[in-house]
């Protein structure tokens, strides 16, 4: 799936990716490291993968939340 970088704190690693329809989803420092990423600027186009968060709701988008963010590639 792809989606939009939002924000980005390079101290904690973690942030937040807009998907398409604007739903903003939180990602954290587990999923930016999967992806292999160095950094992240707000407005990059990335992919994601998505998987539910613990207790439902807490990952907004509907109980979703990132757990892999990477560079989109063509």
């Amino acid at each position: 799936m792809q989606a939009t970088a939002y924000t980005y704190d390079p101290q904690t690693r973690a942030g937040s990716v807009l998907l398409d329809d604007g739903t903003p989803v939180p990602f954290d420092a587990a999923a930016f490291d999967a992806g292999g990423l160095r950094l992240l600027r707000p407005g990059q186009r990335v992919r994601i993968e998505l998987g539910e968060a613990q207790g439902g709701t807490e990952g907004g988008g509907a109980g979703r939340r990132v757990t892999l963010v990477t560079l989109q590639t063509f």
